[in-house]
C-alpha cells in the first residue's frame, strides 16, 4: 500500500525542494488534481482526490478521483468505459496540486459531457460560448440510471 510522508513533518526547504512525496490535502481530506493528456499535453479534466483515491491510482495505474457532490471514491471510466491510464504523477511545488499525465482510454473523452475534454468552453464577450468540440458519446445512453 501506498504511504504518503506527513507534510507537517517536513520543513519548508523539506517539502518544497525534498524527495519525500507529502500530498498536503485540503481541511475536507481532499487534493486538487489536474488530468492531461499523454502526447498533446491538452488538460482533460480537473477534479479532487481524497487519500484512498490518490492510493489507489498510484497502486493500480488507473485514475481514481473523489466525488465531492456523491461523497464517494469513484474510478475514472467505471460507468463509461473512459479510463484514464496513469502516465506520470507530479505534484507543484507545495504539494497541494496533483498532476496527471493520462493516456485517455475508451472513445477518448474525459468529460462526463461527452467530450473529449471539459473545457470546452471559451470566454468571449463576457458570455460562454461552445468551443465547438463535438460530442465523443451520447452522456444520456453512457449514464442511463438503472
Amino acid at each position: 500500500m501506498s504511504s504518503f510522508t506527513d507534510p507537517t513533518a517536513l520543513t519548508h526547504d523539506q517539502l518544497e525542494e525534498g524527495s519525500a512525496f507529502a500530498p498536503r490535502f485540503d481541511a475536507h481530506g481532499l487534493i486538487f488534481a489536474i488530468a492531461q493528456e499523454a502526447g498533446s499535453g491538452r488538460v482533460l479534466m480537473a477534479a479532487h482526490m481524497n487519500t484512498e483515491a490518490l492510493r489507489r491510482t498510484i497502486e493500480t495505474g488507473e485514475v481514481h478521483y473523489y466525488s465531492r457532490s456523491r461523497k464517494a471514491l469513484w474510478k475514472k471510466g467505471e460507468t463509461s468505459g473512459e479510463v484514464q491510464k496513469l502516465i506520470e504523477l507530479r505534484t507543484d511545488c507545495d504539494q497541494d496540486v496533483i498532476l496527471l499525465t493520462v493516456e485517455q482510454t475508451g472513445r477518448g473523452a474525459a468529460c462526463h459531457t461527452g467530450r473529449k475534454s471539459c473545457f470546452y468552453r471559451v470566454l468571449r464577450d463576457g458570455e460562454l460560448a461552445d468551443s465547438g468540440e463535438p460530442r465523443l458519446f451520447d452522456p444520456a445512453a453512457v449514464y442511463r440510471k438503472s
